[in-house]
């Protein structure tokens, strides 16, 4: 949020009081479980800070302080990340915020090879530091003085300065004329009707306060993530705020919005804030990082690399790491689309299609209307459409495909199971105690109240009689619709800070089902609405894209930003949602083919639209070019997943995700990497040209052979039949020879190595690729130059060099 007219003024009616100097610093007892934080905390600091300078005792009067703690989460510490809580008002607020959990793969507290040795807060005469591992800060306690500098040690112990937080950059601000704001793009939304305008965050009439910290930005300092954002990658320029809502990507909304933000310096610096936060990137001060939250208290982890990868590793320990989904659905998955009339006998000739064209499908998803208008949701098949829906799953699980059914938490008041959830008190209510309803989207619509244990465990109940009855996925839609003013919850908490956090709740109900149904190994729902943390839940996909190329440039980079926000999985709508003004047409055969071609080297591939199909044969019926691109792509991932799962047990291991930005492999480096070493170019326009960067290095093509020598810029033509897919120097590709599915044994269906180089004596390790891709086993081949020296036991192996 901006709060300033250029260098000189403030608007009308805000005043900002900043710290100004430190007026005593203590040190911060170490806490094991803080019950009114639901935290623990490492030794550290602790700071008053007047927002005017000390010259005599009059000057303690009638004027707000700052207390500022430093500290490293967790009892005894995390290694190279430090916490800094900032606050105005100390008392703890009526209704609290909900938290976000913090080390859940690990019982709540670092794992022990993210323990520091010591966490060391030391007070000298002049400053005040803290250190975790190679990360310090050091405050500035001198009088007329206030900085507090961030510093990295190299391997020699030489700090090197990150950022840092100087005079007026830690500011306590109140706004008084906050509700006639009306332009300020803080308050406005591609959802206007009401109650789903964005918080206006005046309470009770009265003035709206402000905590906002300002971080320093070097000369040609980059700044990336933030959750899933449709516009340019580089976030540097952009007022982004943390408030998900259902814009589409073609909108600065998001529908993933995560604050947490990574600097091409090696840092990076998480929000721990439910409620909206308002980040302003070198978009207010050309020299500043803002961000602001509204309330009494900000707090803050700046988390210290200086690799990428090493700050994704630190973030999703913190936060938690993705799972691995189940094998079968890094498959193709299509879809009946979302407005389009379909029956038992529409799927049946799609799939009869897909097998008479010989392209293997995975999973087949079942959009809204398996359940009946007005009634979503009910959770019942209709049966004017599928009378005999039991039979028909499983005579889809005879044909070796998955069943996916979409879902949300909106409860339509011509629902079955409206009248129960009315009665028992299971939905979001009004301040009266009644449920709180619209007309949007259903009629009378009621919201499920995940923080309600029995409406928790209602909901389940509803999935699991499906599960049952043999659906495998549940597509989690919406969940960014959460109205959050005149409204209550059941836990009290509060409706505003709950906004964004609602998205995690929900999505966590269907997975624990999912995981009590079929175990970890066998659950994978498509979610479209998250926060931080529910990279817990996979998988995840870009919600409603244009069919345009325009469309397709969005959601790649949509799913680019989440991977740096620790999200491991994405997927995309390929061929795009919806049509320009949603008209019945089909997308352009090219954007669909060449969309086919990425979204398959994505993490997870999906087929799905709005009002028309997309099987290929709808796209181009006079050609069969759009049904063999799919085919080809298909058959590539599949021959690809010793790769993918090699690269989705590095995201579970370390957060690093399968979609990368070249910026996590080489950071040095202005392409998209599919795993550690397949660089991808995708082509976006007609005339099938792509101009694309190499990084340094010898890059050869998997498709074509050909070598690209780095560093520098390549411009080529590429017809449906490929694109830029390039091997890294010094890389080892293992590809199956099965085709036909993604879960086979490769030690009988044999496999090629694809190597850049000579791959000398090296040991490499294939994961063994079967039905559950968790499963810790690997295929040890030895080589020695060109020879095999140890197989692995796979009955057919051998190594190209190219």
């Amino acid at each position: 949020m901006r709060f300033t007219n250029g260098t000189w003024d403030v608007k009308d009616g805000i005043k900002i009081s900043p710290a100004a100097e430190v007026y005593k610093v203590t040190v911060l007892p170490s806490v094991h479980n803080d019950q009114n934080r639901n935290e623990s905390h490492s030794e550290g600091l602790r700071a008053v800070c007047t927002t005017r300078h000390i010259r005599h005792r009059g000057d303690t009067l009638n004027k707000p302080t700052i207390t500022l703690e430093l500290s490293s989460p967790g009892a005894k510490g995390t290694e190279d990340i430090l916490e800094l809580r900032a606050s105005h008002f100390l008392a703890r607020k009526a209704a609290q915020e909900p938290r976000f959990e913090r080390f859940p793969d690990f019982g709540g507290k670092p794992p022990i090879e993210l323990t520091p040795h010591t966490v060391t807060a030391q007070i000298g005469a002049k400053e005040a530091s803290v250190s975790a591992g190679k990360l310090s800060a050091t405050l500035d306690t001198q009088p007329d003085s206030f900085a507090l500098q961030f510093h990295s040690s190299d391997a020699n112990k030489r700090p090197k300065k990150l950022t840092e937080i100087g005079f007026d950059s830690l500011q306590w601000i109140t706004d008084s004329l906050h509700s006639s704001r009306t332009n300020d793009s803080l308050y406005t939304t591609t959802t206007n009707i009401e109650p789903y305008k964005r918080p206006n965050l005046l309470v009770n009439g009265q003035r709206q306060s402000y905590m906002c910290i300002s971080f320093s930005i070097a000369p040609g300092e980059t700044f990336y993530g933030l959750g899933e954002r449709f516009g340019p990658f580089v976030k540097n320029g952009q007022r982004l705020d943390i408030w998900n809502e259902d814009g589409g990507t073609d909108s600065p909304y998001g529908y993933k919005d995560v604050p947490f933000i990574l600097s091409s310096k090696g840092y990076a610096i998480f929000v721990d804030s439910t409620d909206v936060v308002s980040f302003e990137v070198q978009s207010e001060r050309m020299d500043k990082l803002q961000i602001s939250v509204p309330g009494e208290s900000l707090r803050v982890l700046i988390l210290n690399g200086p690799h990428p990868k090493r700050i994704l590793e630190l973030y999703t320990a913190l936060t938690g790491r993705p799972p691995i989904p189940p094998v079968w659905s890094f498959g193709l998955w299509l879809t009946t689309s979302f407005l389009t009339n379909y029956n038992e006998e529409t799927v049946t000739s799609f799939l009869d299609g897909l097998s008479q064209r010989q392209i293997p499908l995975s999973v087949f998803h079942f959009d809204c209307f398996w359940m009946k208008g007005y009634q979503w949701c009910d959770f019942e098949f209709d049966q004017d459409f599928f009378p005999d829906a039991a039979g028909f799953i499983r005579r889809l699980h005879e044909r070796g495909l998955k069943v996916c059914v979409w879902i949300n938490s909106y409860i339509a008041q011509e629902s079955s199971i409206f009248e129960e959830g009315d009665r028992k008190g299971y939905f979001i209510k009004q301040l009266d105690g009644t449920t709180w309803q619209t007309d949007r989207w259903q009629s009378g619509m009621a919201i499920v109240d995940f923080t309600n244990p029995e409406a928790k465990r209602w909901y389940q109940s509803f999935l699991a009689k499906l599960m049952d009855m043999g659906v495998d996925s549940f597509k989690t839609d919406f969940g960014e619709r959460i109205p959050w003013e005149g409204v209550q919850l059941f836990d009290k908490s509060d409706p505003q800070s709950h906004h964004n956090y609602y998205t995690l709740l929900y999505n966590q109900a269907v997975y624990e089902v999912m995981v009590e149904k079929r175990g970890k190994q066998g659950a994978c729902l498509f979610a479209r609405s998250a926060t931080a943390g529910s990279q817990r839940f996979p998988v995840h996909w870009g919600g409603d894209c244009s069919t345009l190329w325009t469309g397709m440039s969005e959601a790649l980079r949509g799913g680019l930003s989440l991977g740096i926000s620790g999200f491991g999985y994405h997927a995309t709508d390929i061929g795009g949602f919806k049509a320009p003004g949603d008209r019945a047409v089909a997308p352009d055969p090219s954007v669909y083919k060449r969309w086919v071609q990425w979204g398959l080297l994505a993490s997870h591939s999906r087929l799905h639209g709005s009002t028309t199909y997309r099987v290929p044969w709808e796209i181009e019926p006079d050609s069969p070019e759009s049904s063999d691109v799919l085919k080809d792509s298909v058959e590539l991932k599949h021959r690809l997943m010793p790769y993918i799962i090699s690269a989705a047990r590095e995201a579970n291991r370390t957060g690093v995700p399968i979609l990368r930005a070249m910026f996590l492999e080489f950071p040095e480096d202005p392409t998209y990497m599919f795993g550690p070493d397949l660089l991808v170019a995708p082509i976006f326009s007609r005339d099938n040209e792509v101009t694309y960067y190499v990084p340094r290095g010898r890059w050869v093509g998997l498709l074509d052979r050909k070598e690209r020598q780095g560093p520098g810029w390549f411009t080529e033509e590429h017809d449906f039949s490929s694109l830029p897919l390039l091997v890294r120097e010094g890389a080892a590709i293992v590809m199956g020879l099965e085709k036909s599915r993604p879960t086979y044994d490769i030690r009988e269906s044999g496999a090629e190595i694809i190597a850049n180089g000579v791959l000398d004596m090296r040991v490499l390790e294939i994961p063994l690729v079967g039905q559950k891709a968790a499963e810790d086993t690997y295929l040890t081949l030895i080589f020695d130059g060109h020879t095999i020296v140890q197989n692995g036991g796979i009955s057919d192996v051998k190594v190209i060099t190219v």
